[in-house]
């Protein structure tokens, strides 16, 4: 008999994983679907990236790596710091693992005892509560929903800070909000930081280079450099040179942190790939030329469903800053009967009524907040405008 350990008992398998599961067995079923279920970018990968990788296997660079990252990424990183963040780092700052995920649980893991908190805002990426869990902390999270734009307020943050809190979250722009910080709520939430000097900060900025209406990034690290010593920065390949299945990311942080986090590394995977490292290295030194026609893209998108959206009766929803989602509260739909006499209570069965009606989302509890329910971007514009259009007609049938 098997028994499990209580920590794998706190955590749960990824509702976006079990959702876009679902869809594709609809799929090959031969059901009409749109899917927006997946955080995933639909271009490909960029051709220099994608030749890398091949001259890098050609090489007989297939062996296994430093448990912190090849020193040639590692440099690629400090420069592209330095160069599109204006921020500082020794190499020795800076680790590789297979992917954010991997930074974010080795960072807890290198510093959680039994029962430290991390605060984690809400709606949040689900990896940091259950990281958290995992690694035997304890998330505090804070209610931060549409009425103050899905971002954690300075008075939150002094409220929930006590002799336990190891860590705040702050994931900027956010998934699965699309909202970004500005200047001066970064600027807020720092002057409450400088009260506490024994928290620590993880910046999550993956989506940094997705920002529409002509938005710069702005991250705590600018606002607030004398912080910089106890925050952990994680960024990777992913969503911006549409990486997903390469697996890198890195973390930029205090020498000691990330010297711990390599250790943590050594014991549960080594290093991440050679050959996805290699590619990671053009990446991150062949320049964004190729960025403006995608963010272009993903800002069409956004307004070609949010002038729908935004219209459907029941469906509250604000205007996306970055990333490539929309979050929908659907507070207005429960309560409603469906066409067949099915009442919505919930937002499952709201996201159930999308199902059937043809398009697949994510149910706002795998993010902390409900009744809401989450919608990709990354997608093509006419399946994008299409399931805008689906799930006005589904919501107009309500009675």
């Amino acid at each position: 008999m098997v028994t499990l350990s209580k920590r794998v008992q706190s955590v749960s398998l990824s509702a976006n994983a079990a959702a876009r599961q679902l869809t594709r067995q609809l799929k090959e079923q031969g059901v009409d679907i749109l899917d927006l279920t997946t955080g995933e970018p639909d271009f490909d990968t960029p051709a220099p990236i994608r030749q890398a990788a091949v001259v890098a296997m050609e090489a007989g660079e297939t062996r296994y790596t430093p448990t912190p990252g090849t020193t040639a990424l590692r440099k690629a990183v400090q420069q592209k710091l330095a160069r599109e963040n204006q921020l500082s780092y020794e190499v020795e700052q800076i680790a590789i693992a297979n992917g954010a995920k991997q930074v974010i649980f080795n960072a807890f893991a290198a510093t959680l005892n039994e029962g430290d908190e991390v605060i984690v805002p809400v709606p949040y990426w689900p990896t940091f509560p259950d990281s958290v869990r995992f690694n035997g902390g304890e998330p505090v999270l804070l209610a931060c929903p549409l009425e103050q734009q899905y971002k954690l307020q300075p008075q939150q943050l002094a409220a929930a800070i006590t002799h336990k809190t190891r860590w705040l979250v702050l994931n900027n722009p956010g998934n699965p909000s699309g909202m970004v910080y500005s200047h001066e709520e970064l600027t807020a939430l720092a002057a409450v930081l400088r009260d506490h000097p024994d928290v620590l900060i993880m910046l999550d900025e993956l989506y940094e280079h997705i920002l529409f209406d002509g938005r710069q990034h702005v991250s705590l690290l600018h606002v607030a450099p004398d912080l910089t010593p106890r925050i952990l920065l994680v960024g990777g390949v992913s969503k911006t040179y549409a990486m997903t299945g390469w697996r890198i990311g890195f973390g930029a942080g205090p020498k000691k942190l990330i010297s711990a986090m390599t250790v943590v590394q050594s014991q549960n995977s080594s290093g991440a790939s050679a050959i996805s490292q290699a590619a990671a290295v053009a990446a991150f030194n062949g320049g964004l030329d190729f960025l403006p026609p995608q963010r272009e893209a993903y800002q069409q998108r956004r307004d070609a469903i949010m002038a729908t959206l935004s219209q459907v009766p029941g469906i509250e929803v604000l205007n996306p800053e970055g990333a490539f989602f929309i979050f929908c509260r659907c507070a207005g739909l429960l309560g409603k009967t469906r066409p067949d006499g099915k009442r919505l209570e919930s937002e499952d069965d709201v996201l159930n009524y999308l199902l059937e009606s043809g398009v697949s989302g994510v149910a706002g509890s795998a993010y902390g907040l409900s009744p809401y329910f989450r919608l990709s971007i990354a997608t093509d514009i006419a399946s994008v405008t299409e399931a805008g259009h689906r799930i006005a007609r589904a919501c107009a049938a309500l009675i």
